[in-house]
Parts: structure tokens; sequence; C-alpha cells
């Protein structure tokens, strides 16, 4: 969903300050001051004077004694604790200001650590997280299992270079991920091209072999001895690494402000970065340009993307930074050609980085608060819709009940059949179908309703579209259950595509590879158009329990299957009690009915009976209980399925074991006046919880970072 920043008015902005919280995380080694800045420092300073949310963002980082920070609302993280790590001991302290502040948007620069810590602490932040070196050479990040962990927990990764970028991905199963993007640091346009400019060479950063500073001085001595009308400026430092390169016309300083480096950058004619280093971006090389230098550079990491450059080391050496200086000092009109497209062509713009990202950050917000909204979210379900049946089984179609919830909740719905693909067994037609309509139709959410048949690299290209990927399945993933483990392997596959998933038994009952934080639980819906009925009120019902088995659905008969355990308990219980009048359909050559035929199967009965295949689990759902409750039948759960935690004993009832059922059912059959009164609380209780407005609403919300209409009693 894209934000029109024009549209925000001050009423809106006034909202947004007073309901909203945004706070940034330097690394703690950075100096937040003009005389210290690094690159992180840096970009956040530039983006804060320019953002529309500057008046609740909020930075934290580290400060020297004596130095004042270099914008408004800092707020100084001194390490002073040492019986933990400075690490520790410095999200602690930021911990402590976010329960204090509860910021929406934690936004963490170059650190995994910091965010792993806080990811461990399950704040409820969107989390931003920037890259600005290589990935693999920073703690927290240098392995694949950590990436992963940061892609799966992170709302959105920011990398300053494409080669950032490649680096983060290397050796994981996938080249991209919706979240992840790359922001180049950016500058402000400089208005005025210095037709004055000296004949000065500049060198700046640290003063080490990484950075080239031995290449650079070994040739500099050379080219200034040859060229006496020359200059050059070096401007760093490096305690660690000294190169003791002198010359009456070479001015060495220290460590300067940064203003000072820009200003320097503006006289000087040529700049040189030979970093043997694989440089993530490369500051230096973007400003330098930009100011109009004629920027000579080496081609490692992010180096070739800092602007477009023509002159690049083929050689990393000092004579070949002597040939190209040379080149450049024997040429002026060459030298102020190079000078002027620098200048003329800035690759990455300070404004429109700022203006995209306050529009990432207030997608999260306006998803938080709801404002700025447009139209309701575009949504592909690919799923069965039951062309093949005819619609013989549309009262029980999950797909159709989401897709009405999707659309009573005022989002636009694409209903995509993939049926009639795999009946003519033309995979890569489907493929090429579904990302046409995702070029086509854009959608917000792509939803994969009961399957996941796409290919890999077909939901690597939807992703790269901005689109989100969920998926809901409503058969056994547990163990017991039939076909369990071919449909546990059904919905991991590409797990790591896929943002979140919906699943008829309760997370916690799920052992599977798939981060357990995507997993949803999805109880199976009720439409008020479908589940219309009020068997309560039907005055001639002669059959005290009803249950169907479900086998032979897709057939219109039944099938020849081996029986199941429930069929040994359903005789059990008729053996039981002769005196309770059962109606079971699916044995004993008694077929299943479906639609309307099912509806007047049920509506001459008192009770029904819910059973499902395999070992009860924690809240596992099913067509039947909708059909039966949502139609006001009173339905008997075993307790161990745990209903009894969002019904009340007077909706619904709980049984124990087998004696336990008959005797409640005795206990029941005769009083039609408590029958009705629990049948008629059941079915208000589950349109209450379970209607397919709440359902549809709560994937929206999970899968799109949207504000929740109500409250799902499920989550609790």
């Amino acid at each position: 969903m894209n934000i029109n920043l024009k549209k925000i008015e001050k009423k809106e902005m006034k909202l947004l300050r007073n309901t909203n919280k945004i706070a940034v995380i330097l690394p703690y080694k950075e100096i937040y001051s003009e005389n210290f800045s690094g690159a992180a420092s840096i970009w956040v300073k530039d983006y804060f004077n320019k953002s529309i949310l500057s008046n609740f963002t909020f930075i934290y980082g580290s400060l020297g004694k004596g130095l004042k920070p270099i914008t408004k609302n800092f707020t100084n993280l001194n390490v002073t604790n040492m019986s933990i790590s400075k690490t520790k001991s410095y999200i602690k302290k930021f911990y402590t200001e976010h329960l204090k502040k509860k910021f929406n948007i934690i936004e963490i620069h170059n650190r995994p650590e910091y965010l792993n810590l806080l990811i461990k602490h399950n704040i409820n932040s969107k989390l931003i997280f920037f890259f600005h070196n290589n990935p693999q050479d920073i703690r927290g990040s240098k392995t694949a299992k950590e990436r992963i962990n940061i892609l799966e927990n992170t709302h959105k990764i920011f990398f300053v270079s494409r080669w950032t970028k490649k680096k983060f991905f290397e050796g994981l199963p996938y080249k991209t991920k919706s979240n992840c993007e790359i922001l180049y640091p950016s500058m402000q346009v400089i208005k005025r091209f210095n037709n004055n400019k000296k004949k000065q060479i500049i060198f700046t950063g640290k003063l080490n072999s990484s950075k080239g500073y031995d290449l650079f001085g070994n040739a500099i001595i050379q080219i200034l001895n040859k060229n006496k009308d020359w200059t050059a400026i070096v401007a760093g430092n490096e305690p660690r690494e000294k190169f003791d390169f002198t010359h009456k016309r070479l001015k060495i300083f220290p460590w300067l402000p940064h203003e000072k480096i820009l200003k320097l950058y503006d006289e000087s004619s040529i700049s040189v970065v030979p970093s043997r280093w694989e440089e993530p971006f490369g500051r230096t090389a973007m400003e330098s340009a930009a100011y109009g230098c004629a920027t000579i550079t080496s081609n490692r990491g992010g180096l070739v993307e800092t602007f477009d450059n023509k002159l690049i080391l083929k050689k990393l050496s000092s004579n070949e930074i002597i040939k190209k200086i040379n080149y450049l000092i024997k040429k002026p009109k060459k030298l102020k050609k190079y000078q002027k497209e620098n200048f003329q062509n800035p690759k990455h713009s300070l404004d429109v980085l700022c203006k995209y990202l306050d529009s990432v950050k207030l997608n999260l917000l306006d998803k938080t608060i709801n404002i700025l909204k447009s139209n309701g979210p575009r949504i592909l379900h690919i799923s069965n819709f039951n062309e093949k049946n005819n619609h013989r089984l549309f009262n029980i179609s999950i797909a159709s009940k989401l897709t009405n919830g999707f659309i009573r909740n005022k989002c636009d719905v694409i209903n995509f059949s993939y049926r009639n693909y795999l009946s003519n067994n033309f995979f890569p037609k489907l493929d090429e179908d579904v990302l046409d309509i995702c070029n086509n139709y854009k959608p917000d959410l792509v939803l994969l309703g009961h399957n996941n048949i796409l290919k890999k690299n077909t939901l690597e290209k939807i992703k790269e579209k901005k689109s989100k990927i969920n998926l809901w399945y409503e058969d056994h993933v547990v163990n017991y259950g039939p076909n369990w483990k071919n449909n546990l392997n059904l919905i991991e596959k590409n797990h790591q595509l896929i943002d979140n998933y919906f699943i008829t038994t309760h997370p916690s009952e799920i052992k599977t590879k798939i981060n357990k934080k995507k997993i949803n639980y999805l109880p199976i819906p009720v439409d008020p158009n479908i589940e219309n009925l009020k068997i309560y009120e039907n005055k001639y019902r002669y059959k005290d329990l009803f249950f169907a088995l479900s086998h032979g659905v897709n057939y219109g008969g039944l099938r020849n299957r081996s029986k199941d355990e429930r069929e040994e308990f359903l005789k059990n219980l008729i053996n039981i009690n002769e005196s309770i009048k059962f109606h079971i359909l699916g044995i004993n050559q008694d077929i299943p009915k479906w639609n309307f035929n099912f509806y007047k199967e049920i509506s001459f009965c008192k009770m029904a009976l819910n059973l499902s295949r395999g070992r009860p689990l924690k809240y596992a759902t099913s067509n039947r209980i909708a059909s039966y409750v949502g139609n006001g039948i009173l339905t008997f759960i075993d307790e161990k399925v745990k209903f009894q935690n969002l019904f009340n004993h007077d909706e619904l009832v709980t049984y124990k074991n087998e004696s336990d059922l008959i005797e409640k059912i005795l206990a029941l059959k005769d009083d039609t006046k408590k029958i009705n009164k629990i049948s008629k609380k059941g079915k208000e209780r589950y349109f209450e919880i379970f209607d397919n407005s709440i359902i549809a609403d709560s994937i929206i919300s999970e899968s799109l970072n949207m504000t929740p209409k109500f409250n799902y009693v499920w989550k609790k």
C-alpha cells in the first residue's frame, strides 16, 4: 500500500505524533557528534533532518564527554555496567527506555546482536534493520542460520548496496525476500558547481592499507614531484597502522567534521578511493563525485554502485593510480568533463531516500492506527472452489466462506481455482497464469487455500513484487491423523517463502520445521448466508443424536476403504443403550448427504456428535462442527479438544469418554427446553467468535500488519 505524503494533513500528523514513537539504535562505538560521526551516524543525521516523522523519532547511541549530538531527540546510552557485556548492557538500557515509551517501530543500524537480543524479548514493535557492512563479517549474522532468523523476525531489512545484499543471501536457500530492499546512502543534491576548483587531489578515510592509503601515498609523492602546480590533501586517522608520507605540498589533517570534508570535496579536482577492502558502499566516492570531483575508485564491493564511474582502477596498484591521475592532469578538458558529469548526475538523492523511508514507516504505522487508507487490500485467493462437484459441497467450502469474509471486510478479491489445471496436468500453465494475474492485479496478499502447488521460482517472483504469501490448510498435520505426514510435507514445502500459515489445529500441537511464529490457528468460519438454520425452533425432531462420517465426500457414494476408529466408537455407542435414537450416516451402506440434503438430515435431530479422526487435539476444528453449531443443534465435543476454553457449558457440551457421553445424552435427550437453550446459545456464540468476517479479519490483520477489528478469543 503506497502512502501519498502530500495527503498527510496537520491533524493526521498530530495524531501520529500523539500515538506513535519510533526508536533508532546506533552502534555504541559510533559517536553521534559532528567531529566523530561515522557512516551510520551520518545516515541517521541526514534522514532525521529531512523526515516528516522527526518529532516522534528518538535516537539512541553514544556520545563522548563534552560533545554535542548532531541532531535533537538524542539519548546517550552510556555503558557503565561491566558485570555483563557492553552489548547486553547497551540493549538493557535501551529496553528500559522502550518499556517507558513503548516504541511502535525500532530501527537498528549494523548490529545484528542488538536485533537478536530484542527478538528474544518478544517486543511488540515493528523491527527495521540496516546493514551498512558485509553481513558475513558482523557478529549475529555470520552464519546462514543467524541470517534466516533475522529474515523471519524483521519487518524490513535494508542493504546499502546490491553487493551487501548478495553477501547476506550467500548460503541461504533463496535469493531474496519481500522484506529485503536496497536503500543506498544518499546526499543532498548540490545546486552549484564550483568552476574555480583548485589543482588539488584528495584522499579521505581511515589511513590504512584496507583503504589503500599506502597505494595512494606512494602514488601521490610521485605525482606531486612531477606536477609542481598541484597539491594534495589527506583527511583521516588510523591509530593501529602508521604510514609516513610527507611532501611540502601534501597536507595531512586528522579526522575532520563531515561538513569540512564536504567543503574540501567542493574545492578539489580529483578524489581517489583505492580500497582493497570490499566496500559495502563507499560514501566517500559518492560524496566526492557529487561535489564535482573526478573520482578514481577501485572496483571492490559496492564502490561501483556509488555513482556512474568511468575512472575505475583495473589493477589495484600505485602505478595504476599514477596513470589515472596523470591522464586527468594532462587532459584538462577530460578532467572538466568527468567533474561536470559526476556533478550533474547524482545517483542517490537524499530527498528521494527520505520520502521513501518515510513512506515505509508510515505504512507500518498506518496499519497500526488505521489512517491514510486507500481502498481495501487486494487478495488473490488460489484454492478449490468446488467447480469439480458443481458446488455440491458449497455449504462446507472454507474457501468460499473466507472470500465472503474478505469482501465483507471491504477487500477486493479474485478467486482463482487450481483444480482445472490439475485435471489437465498442465502445471507450467498454472504458474504462468498466476504470475500473469499478479502482474495485472498486483495483489497485497496471495492466499494459497489448502494447497502449496506453486513452484519455488513462482513464489520468489511473487515476493519480488512485494506481495505477501499466506497458506491456509484444514487437514491433519499432526501425528495420529490420516495422511498427516504427507499433509505436513505439503505445507512445509518452500516454507521460507511463505509469510504466514493458518491451520485448523492449534500451533502448540504442531511439530514442524516452519517457524512457529508464522503459524496461526484457523477456526472453521460460519457464514450468515450458509449456516442459516435454527434447528432449535424445529418442533418435529424425532432422532436423538446425529453423526455423519465424511468419507466418500468427493465421489457421491461410499468408497472402498479401510475402516477408521470412529466406526468402532459409533457401533459401541449404539450397543450400549438402545433407548437412544441414533441417526448415523456413512456406515452400514448408509451414504453421507451433502448441501441441503445434509441440512434435512440434521433438522430432525435434537443433538449432534463431533468425532474427528486421530487423537483429539487442542482446538482441532472441522466443517462438521461449524455445520452443527452454526445451524443451531446442540453439539457434543471431546473435552480434550478444549473448546470449553472458548464456549461455556450452556453453549455446547463436552465429554470425557464413551460412558460420560452416553450419560450426558441420556440426561438431555428428553429435556427439549434445555436442548433448545444450549443450541441457541451455541449458535450465537459461534457466530460471535467465528463469523467469517472475523476469521477473514484475523488473516488480513496478521498478514498485512493492519489493526485487528475484533478480539480473537482463540489467541488469549
